[in-house]
This record gives C-alpha cells, structure tokens and sequence, in this order.
C-alpha cells in the first residue's frame, strides 16, 4: 500500500500553494469516501490530503483522514457528523445527503446532464445557492467531484431505453426511480452491498451504478450487458462544518481553499478516467484497463446509447424528473432551476 501510495503521490501534481507563516498547528479531521479502495481515495485524497498538504504547508497543515469503514459510518450520516462538529470534513454523494438539504438533489438529477463538463458546469452553478442552504444548518460546501458515469448493469440482453419496459431495476435515488418509471420499468431502492445477491437471485435484471463502482464489487460475473448511457454522475461533496471553518485563521483558510480547489481538479479528471476505465475493464478490453479489475471470464456486452435514447433521456428530464424533484423540494427549487441550471441543460422546468 506504501509503495501504491507513493506512486500515484509522485504523478499528482504539486499543489503549487506557498507555505503558510510560523502559527500554531492545525489538524482536520476529515471521513472521506464509501470504501478506502476507492480511486477517488487512493489517487486523490490519500495523496493531496495526507501528503500534500503537510508538505506544502511546512507542516502546519495536517489531515486526520479516515474512509467511512474506519469512522463506521453510513452515508446520510456524513452530513450530520460535520455539522455536529465531530468531524471538520466529510465528503458523501449530493443525493445521498439530500434528505436533510433537498436542494442538494437537484445537481445531479437523472437525465440532467449526460456529460461529465455539463455536470460540472451545473455543479459550479449551484455552489452559491447550495451553500445559502448548507449555512443554516452550519456546514459549507467547499469543492465537488464525480464518480464514473451512472449506467445500467443488466443480466439480459438489452439494446436501449425501449427494453426496459417491465423490467425491475435497482435505482440510486429518488429522480433515478423517477426516470425508470418513466420508461415503464419497475425501480426498487436496494442497498448497493446488496445489490450483487438481488441480481444473482433475479429480484432485480438491471441495476444501476458506476461503471467502476460495479466492477468493483464484481457485479460483471451477475450481469451480461453493460449500457452505457450516463443517467448521472453521483455528483459528491466535500463539506466542512462553518463554525470551524470561519473561525480558521485566514491564512490557514486560504491554504486549505486553494487545497480543496486542487482536489476538485483532481476528482473531475478523474472522473472521466474512471468512466473509460471502468467500461473497459467489464467488456475485457485489456489495453484500455488500468484502474479496476479486467473481466477476463465471459466478458460484458458493451450496449452504447442512439441519439434517440439521448433525445427520450431528455424527454423524462422534463416530463417526470423535474416535477418530482419540485415535488420533493419545493416550488423555489423549479425557479431556481430555470434561471441557473436550464441555460446549461437546455431542459426548462414547466410547472
């Protein structure tokens, strides 16, 4: 693990920040990351926090750092160990903390944005306003990152959109049920370590995750055909608690924005490392694998999306995904969403 981490340490660029002036030492709890064999936590956090930072803050600056397993915590409650101030920093999926700020959910809706710069785009957007509603519950969003593209896992075959009609299929959160509906299909919300039995039992045909993420926990030997049309991102968020951050010494403050605008780099290039990577890997394209495990064994069919199912992504964006996020958020969220996110998107929410 040293000599992995040393590695990817000395392909990270240096933060490029200048040392901060002789003051007291400063130690940032952090939990970042559902599993600390994650890319995002072995090339980036791993790498940028723990190492970096100490170095290129003379030392001033040291990460506490800790995946979820480690603390034994779940996702939803990620946001609330932050604002309780037990931990300074957590990063968890925008959906995934969305129950105690709804607003969160509207960055990452299924069908929002079917590429990773227009994701990005949106996420940069909403950081302002996403902030206004973190602040009254006393936490900060302080930098955003992807995971691989959300796609459909399935165990028959499949050509498009068309072919999920009738079929059961595991979603990722609220809008993600929303568009299956859509489609005609049936969304069941399964637990993702639960998710491998369901398919192999068939309670489920399709799933949905990261092209990555699924490989990682081997969903290739349960499923055939791999189709590779983004629903989504599962947009994620490094959030600090605001009563600690504003008290910070600004120098110090300053050095760990910089940091953290660093680290969003990192993770959104990242991001389309591992969507390429994670779909080579499962359709056992050996030359393109470099990052998750090359599926030797009956390798997947790789099914890519037509301009037409591009067009019907877009078509339940608007229909179906949009008035139910509304729905679940508010009527401020539509208005909000028309004057930020829809000359991005190009899909107007119609009340």
């Amino acid at each position: 693990m040293k000599h992995r981490l040393l590695c990817v340490l000395l392909a990270v660029p240096s933060l490029a920040l200048a040392q901060l002036p002789p003051g007291p030492k400063v130690t940032v709890s952090a939990v970042t990351q559902v599993a600390p064999t994650l890319p995002q936590y072995t090339r980036v956090d791993l790498p940028m926090l723990r190492e970096l930072a100490r170095k290129e803050s003379g030392g001033r600056v040291e990460f506490n750092l800790k995946s979820w397993p480690e603390m034994s915590v779940q996702g939803p409650e990620v946001i609330r160990l932050v604002r309780s101030g037990q931990v300074d920093l957590g990063a968890a999926p925008l959906t995934t903390v969305s129950g105690d700020v709804p607003f969160l959910d509207g960055i990452d809706l299924a069908g929002l944005a079917p590429q990773l710069d227009t994701a990005r785009k949106i996420a940069n957007a909403l950081l302002p306003i996403a902030n206004k509603e973190l602040g009254r519950i006393g936490v900060k969003l302080v930098a955003t990152y992807p995971f691989p593209a959300q796609v459909f896992f399935c165990k028959r075959p499949i050509k498009g959109l068309a072919d999920l009609k009738g079929v059961k299929v595991r979603t990722n959160g609220p809008s993600a049920s929303d568009l299956v509906s859509y489609l005609g299909g049936q969304p069941a919300a399964i637990a993702f370590g639960e998710v491998y039995t369901a398919l192999e039992r068939g309670t489920v045909d399709c799933a949905i995750t990261g092209t990555g993420s699924g490989n990682g926990v081997k969903w290739y030997e349960v499923t055939t055909h791999l189709y590779t049309l983004p629903t989504a991102w599962s947009t994620s968020g490094y959030f600090v608690n605001l009563a600690w951050w504003n008290k910070l010494d600004p120098a110090v403050r300053g050095f760990l924005e910089k940091t953290m605008a660093a680290v969003e780099d990192a993770q959104w290039k990242l991001g389309a490392e591992v969507t390429q990577d994670g779909i080579d890997c499962n359709i056992g394209k050996a030359d393109g694998c470099k990052i998750y495990t090359l599926v030797k064994s009956r390798p997947m069919v790789e099914v890519k999306a037509s301009a037409a199912d591009r067009a019907r992504l877009r078509e339940a964006l608007a229909a179906t995904v949009l008035p139910g996020w509304v729905k679940r958020c508010g009527a401020k969220c539509g208005e909000i969403y028309n004057q930020v996110i829809a000359p991005i998107s190009g899909v107007k929410y119609k009340p």
